[in-house]
């Protein structure tokens, strides 16, 4: 019965965890570019179906100008990096500047960057600390 019991608290708290990270709400108003918003609400729920169903296979990744695998990164990152606010918006909305909060380092300042090919899939993202 102690073990039966153990394992119920240990599954309530795992469940607890898991919901506290996906439900990150982040005002997204001002993202005007439909497939950027929905990048950003994958990346904030953790959604890696939604989030790699928007780059092409052969997305590029650049992370303060040094290029790194794309998705081998984001397999990582995916439920333990988030954006706590987005500050600025520019560049036709390809462009966001805001806090981020990532379990491994911490909090900081971020840009996130992304390309949209013709075909409307991001092919590129550039990340990196911000100074603004």
């Amino acid at each position: 019965m102690r073990i039966f019991i153990y394992t119920m608290a240990l599954m309530i708290c795992t469940l607890t965890v898991k919901g506290q990270s996906k439900s990150n709400t982040m005002n997204t108003d001002k993202l005007t570019n439909t497939t950027v918003k929905k990048a950003i609400d994958a990346l904030q729920t953790a959604d890696s179906k939604a989030w790699f169903a928007l780059f092409t296979a052969d997305a590029a990744l650049y992370d303060d100008g040094n290029k790194m695998n794309f998705r081998s990164f984001f397999e990582k990152a995916l439920g333990h990096e988030r954006f706590t606010s987005i500050d600025k918006v520019e560049n036709n909305g390809l462009d966001l500047y805001g806090k981020f909060h990532s379990d491994q380092w911490g909090d900081f300042k971020t840009y996130f960057k992304f390309h949209i090919n013709a075909a409307g899939k991001i092919n590129r993202l550039d990340i990196g600390q911000a100074s603004y």
